[in-house]
C-alpha cells in the first residue's frame, strides 16, 4: 500500500507538472542562483532552492519526473511487446526460427547494453524518440527467453493440444491461448524491467547524451548538479532521492505482484 501511495503521488505530480509547477522551468534569475531551500533559510519562496542558473529546482524536478516516467513507461512497453512477440514466435515455430531468435537473445545478453546505447545514440543522434527506442530495446531478451520457456512448457498441455486438434492456427493458439497464460509472468517481468529502463535513461542523461536542454530528466538534473555535491548538496540530492524512491516503490510493488499472481507463493 505504501508503494501504491508513493507511485500514485509521483505519477500524479508528473502528469500535473504543467499545472502545479510554481515557476517556469526555463526562467533564469542569476542574482538568486544557488539559493538554498526555503526550509533551510533560503529566500525567494523556492521550496527546494535554485540551481546554478537561478531556476527553481522544484519546478524542474516535476518536469524531470514527467520526462523520466514517460521514457521509462514507453521503453518498458516496447521491450515487453518486442520480447513477448519474439518469445511466442520462437516457442511456437521452433526450427530455424527458434534458433535465430535465441541467437539474437544470446548476442543481446552477452554485450553490455550501455555500450550499445552509447553507440546507437552517437550514430543516430540524441533526441527523445531515439532515446525511447534505445531504452526500449533494453531487456527484451529477458522477455523473449522467459516467454519461450513458458510456451514450450504449455504447448504439451491438454488445452493447447485440443485447440491444435480442432484445427486452430498457430496465430490463434498464440493469441487466444498462450498469450493470456504467460501474461502473469510478463507483468512481473515488466515491473522489474521498468526500474532497469529508468536507471538506463538516467545514466544516459547523466552522461549528457539522453534528454537534451531545454528538456530535463532526473538523470540530466543529477548530471548538471554533480559539481555542487559538497557546496550545495540539496541540488543533486533532490533528483537522486526521487530516483531512489521511485526505484524502491516499483521494486516492492513488483514483488507484491509476483506474490499475488503466483499461486505457489500465496500465503
Amino acid at each position: 500500500m505504501a508503494s501504491y501511495a508513493v507511485l500514485a503521488v509521483l505519477f500524479a505530480a508528473a502528469v500535473l507538472a504543467p499545472v502545479i509547477a510554481p515557476y517556469d522551468i526555463r526562467a533564469q534569475d542569476l542574482p538568486s542562483r544557488l539559493e538554498p531551500p526555503s526550509w533551510l533559510g533560503g529566500a525567494g519562496g523556492h521550496l527546494l532552492g535554485t540551481d546554478h542558473l537561478g531556476r527553481d529546482v522544484l519546478s524542474r524536478l516535476l518536469f524531470a519526473l514527467r520526462t523520466t516516467l514517460g521514457v521509462a513507461t514507453l521503453g518498458t512497453l516496447i521491450g515487453l511487446a518486442l520480447g513477448g512477440a519474439l518469445g511466442l514466435a520462437a516457442g511456437l515455430a521452433g526450427g530455424w526460427v527458434d534458433e535465430l531468435i535465441m541467437f539474437l537473445v544470446d548476442v543481446q545478453a552477452s554485450v553490455p547494453f550501455i555500450l550499445v546505447a552509447l553507440t546507437a545514440i552517437a550514430l543516430v543522434g540524441a533526441s527523445q524518440p531515439v532515446l525511447v527506442l534505445v531504452v526500449g530495446l533494453a531487456g527484451w531478451e529477458t522477455y523473449a527467453r522467459v516467454v519461450r520457456g513458458q510456451v514450450l512448457a504449455l504447448s504439451g498441455l491438454p488445452f493447447v493440444e485440443a485447440a491444435r486438434a480442432l484445427g486452430a492456427s498457430r496465430r490463434r493458439i498464440a493469441v487466444r491461448h498462450l498469450a493470456p497464460a504467460v501474461g502473469t509472468t510478463l507483468a512481473v517481468l515488466a515491473t522489474a524491467n521498468f526500474t532497469h529502463v529508468m536507471l538506463l535513461e538516467s545514466a544516459l542523461s547523466f552522461l549528457g547524451i539522453g534528454v537534451r536542454p531545454p528538456g530535463t530528466s532526473l538523470g540530466a538534473m543529477l548530471g548538471a548538479t554533480r559539481d555542487y555535491l559538497l557546496t550545495r548538496w540539496t541540488l543533486p540530492a533532490a533528483p537522486a532521492a526521487t530516483i531512489l524512491l521511485l526505484s524502491m516503490a516499483v521494486t516492492v510493488l513488483g514483488d507484491w505482484v509476483r506474490d499475488r499472481l503466483d499461486p505457489r507463493l500465496r500465503g
